[in-house]
């Protein structure tokens, strides 16, 4: 590249460097500004948000703002009728314009500043040849407050660059009124306005940011739980291939080793059935050793860990022993088998054993003392679990744990194309469900097998 070009390409970076990419290559000056004058002129609504706790008062800061509004403008008409003299249609207009903007403010807070501010200049106005001796202008006593209201209502939504504008701006009106148009024998405002109009736009202020950390907090925790709940489930999925792992390498090894044995088994066997079954053998060999090398990232840290697939897997075979253990932590457990039982696949007979490990597992969790029923049922194409148990009789203790039990057994379900429900039951305590389907789909059905 030649000089000069590198020299104009540096230059312009560092030109587009110095520039706002979101406010179209403005300065980040003119930026604030144009964004702070876009908030203050508009009429957006942004309404006030409810409680969150207790439900039953969402509503209570909507209710009060209301009753605010009617007590500032009772104030404000007797401020008008009883101090300055005024009566008839220019006190009821005053008045219901005071209490609409401290009411417009819970739904669109610029646009009730930009009212509560035009009501006072109008006041301002009306009053101006009633003021005595003593009396204030341009703010009644309880315009100011009510005023300030709409300062508060108005930065606990606005950003808190436009809730300083709008005070500044506010003061700046009343600085301005008062120097230029105030009566002769009228107090002077500005000593009282900076005070009340400022602390309740810091009240205001210090009530958003602490509604933006608790919003931010929930958000955090809500990210949070949904991270947790992924890491478990690629946890469990990743403890599944550990396990499903000795299926798939003791069905692969058979495929090994009769593929090696079967030209034995034959008298001269030709060169062509030698070779496809060497070939297939030494697919096998290659499977075997593409899966070694996944068990060994998905191998457990820990090598005296159950799940370990060094140890033998555990089948339904299994069960009498895992309900003794049940047993003997405290729970009453039965166990009924129905239908033919007969061995199923490695992996469906893992699968469920798991599932009841798990069920029973959260039985000895969330309901000591229950009494614990555990249902097979051997089907001609599928396996139905049930572990149900009745209400805790003891105290439940708090588990430390993340909860994820339940996403663990339908994953393992779903692997095999089987489902899982879980729920409360309709007299007390919790039940689960599982079906797995023992033969895989599109298997001829008996049906369908030939005479």
């Amino acid at each position: 590249m030649p000089r000069v070009t590198f020299v104009k390409d540096h230059q312009s970076r560092r030109e587009t460097a110095g520039r706002n990419p979101e406010s179209g290559g403005r300065r980040p000056g003119k930026a604030v500004l144009a964004g702070l004058a876009a908030e203050l002129f508009t009429l957006g609504r942004d309404p006030l948000p409810p409680m969150r706790r207790p439900r039953w008062l969402a509503r209570l800061p909507h209710v009060l703002v209301v009753l605010l509004a009617a007590l500032l403008s009772g104030l404000v008409s007797n401020n008008l009728f009883n101090q300055y003299g005024l009566e008839g249609g220019q006190v009821l207009l005053l008045t219901a314009l005071t209490g609409a903007s401290i009411v417009l403010a819970m739904f669109r807070p610029v646009a009730a500043w930009w009212l509560g501010l035009g009501t006072a200049l109008a006041t301002a106005f009306v009053i101006y040849d009633s003021v005595d001796q003593g009396q204030n202008w341009m703010w009644t006593p309880a315009g100011m407050f009510a005023f300030a209201a709409v300062l508060l209502l108005a930065a606990l939504r606005v950003s808190p660059l436009a809730a300083f504008a709008l005070l500044g701006s506010s003061l700046l009106v009343t600085v301005l009124m008062e120097t230029i148009g105030r009566p002769l024998h009228a107090t002077w405002s500005v000593f009282q306005v900076p005070v009340l109009f400022g602390a309740a736009t810091l009240i205001g202020y210090a009530l958003r940011g602490l509604r933006v950390a608790r919003g931010q907090l929930h958000e955090q925790e809500t990210l949070t739980e949904e991270e947790r709940a992924r890491r478990t489930l690629l946890e469990e999925r990743s403890r599944i291939a550990r396990e499903l792992h000795d299926v798939v390498a003791h069905h692969m090894s058979v495929i090994s080793i009769q593929a090696q044995v079967a030209p034995h088994l034959v008298e001269n066997p030709s060169e062509e059935l030698k070779e496809n079954l060497a070939g297939i053998r030494e697919n096998a060999l290659e499977a075997l050793t593409e899966l070694r090398r996944v068990l060994g990232v998905l191998r457990s840290e820990n090598p005296e860990d159950p799940a370990d697939p060094h140890h033998p897997q555990p089948t339904l075979a299994d069960l009498d022993a895992l309900v003794d253990n049940v047993r003997g932590a405290g729970l009453t457990v039965t166990t009924e088998i129905a239908g033919i039982r007969r061995p199923l696949t490695p992996g469906i007979e893992l699968t469920a054993y798991r599932i009841v490990q798990e069920a029973l597992s959260n039985c000895l969790r969330h309901a000591p003392g229950s009494r614990v029923e555990v249902g097979i049922a051997y089907g001609p194409r599928d396996l139905h679990l049930c572990v149900a148990n009745t209400a805790p009789t003891g105290p439940v203790p708090p588990s430390p744990g993340a909860g994820h039990g339940l996403l663990g057994m339908r994953e393992r379900a779903g692997m095999l194309g089987g489902e899982l429900a879980a729920g409360a039951r309709p007299g007390g305590g919790y039940e689960v469900t599982a079906v797995l389907p023992t033969e895989p789909p599109g298997s001829p059905t008996d049906t369908e097998k030939p005479a």
